[in-house]
């Protein structure tokens, strides 16, 4: 299309017209090109004078590429940022999968957890790609980074979410399979078997440090962990609600094992919370300003000190090892029973405690057999003794 009021150059196909100067007002040449490419008459602005610093000469290189095909028509750009954006949004990156994934699962602290684990390992290393421009050595220097400064479990959790989310963008048909040939995650095998369990002797200790202790939620609280074996944070979510004193059970409120569960209150448990301290919060331990406890990591690490336990044993972690292991090497409690009262969602974890169970059954067989052994004793006949060969 023909523009009014345009004035020729020198250069073949390069002309001009006047206009204005967007940021001074002031007149100002605007040049435009016409060239024909496969058939087609083609007229495009090349730039303007002071604004794009075009003169002729450069506006006539401009004219030369295009005929050439060195570089694209304006419209040809614009073409090729449309199809770039629309080839962008159709690409399912590694974090658009993630997103995608989370926006489907129950809010809670496994979400919060993985979404921590997704945005501090996977992110940074995938973020940006897609599943087919990841392969196996990615996985394996991300494993390997992992392992210098992460326990095995992290660097197993964060494998495994790793192909949890490329699983579920494959069901949701918005990534191809890999291919086992250039894609392969392994897990790495990790022993979680160690029990923090305390000996006869620290027990004692303990006891005598939490007897010391003054700060009484958290003495209370490392009791009931040893006499219920709850866990850390089902003890930061326990409100006096969830403690029936009348039919003697604690409810827990979303456990790690899933939906809520009842565990009965001994004796010990039960003189514990009746002795406990109430507030106006509602909250057995509360934390600041009567809402939930977020930590308690400082005060029961000052009590291990003092009952001189294992610097590597965990306070809450481990007393509740060492109510499962009192309960299994006991002989009166059998696994299945533990499993409900550990409220463990899988019976593998409870197998850590069948040595100990062994153990106890061992013990009994042995009693059995030292009360049959004394019974034989009893009945057994006196012997005459015969001498042999006419001796007196």
């Amino acid at each position: 299309m023909a523009r009014q009021g345009r004035t020729k150059t020198d250069y073949p196909g390069v002309y001009y017209v006047m206009g204005t100067a967007v940021a001074t007002g002031k007149p100002e040449k605007i040049f435009y090109i016409f060239y024909r490419k496969d058939g087609h008459q083609i007229e495009e602005k090349a730039g303007r004078q002071h604004q794009d610093a075009m003169t002729p000469a450069k506006a006539a290189r401009i004219r030369a590429e295009r005929i050439e095909g060195k570089t694209l028509s304006n419209q040809g750009r614009r073409e090729a940022i449309q199809a770039a954006k629309e080839a962008e949004a159709n690409r399912w990156t590694l974090s658009r999968l993630w997103d995608e994934y989370k926006s489907h699962r129950p809010d809670g602290k496994g979400l919060r957890t993985d979404d921590g684990r997704f945005h501090l390992h996977i992110a940074p290393a995938f973020g940006d790609k897609t599943t087919d421009e990841i392969i196996t050595l990615d996985v394996t220097r991300l494993r390997s980074k992992l392992a210098k400064t992460k326990a095995p479990q992290t660097v197993k959790s964060v494998l495994a979410l790793l192909k949890r989310i490329i699983a579920y963008g494959v069901k949701q048909g918005l990534c191809d399979c890999p291919d086992p040939k250039r894609l392969s995650i392994d897990l790495p095998k990790v022993d979680n078997e160690k029990m923090e369990s305390l000996t006869p002797d620290e027990l004692v200790r303990l006891l005598g440090a939490l007897d010391e202790e003054t700060n009484i939620d958290v003495a209370d609280m490392m009791r009931l962990a040893l006499f219920t074996g709850m866990r850390r944070g089902e003890l930061f979510k326990l409100q006096w609600d969830d403690v029936d004193f009348l039919q003697g059970f604690i409810t827990l409120r979303d456990p790690k094992g899933g939906r809520d569960q009842k565990i009965p209150m001994s004796d010990p448990a039960r003189q514990v919370l009746e002795n406990h301290p109430h507030t106006e919060s509602p909250y057995v331990f509360p934390g600041r300003g009567g809402r939930q406890r977020t930590d308690v990591r400082r005060m029961v690490d000052r009590v291990k000190q003092r009952a001189g336990l294992p610097e590597d044993f965990r306070p809450l972690h481990g007393l509740r090892h060492t109510y499962a292991s009192l309960l299994a090497s006991s002989g009166k409690v059998d696994l299945y029973t533990l499993q409900k009262l550990m409220t463990h969602k899988n019976p593998k974890m409870t197998q850590r405690y069948a040595h100990l169970a062994d153990e106890a059954l061992k013990r009994a067989a042995g009693v059995a057999g030292e009360i049959m052994n004394g019974i034989g004793a009893e009945k057994a006949p006196e012997r005459k003794v015969v001498r042999i060969g006419g001796g007196k």
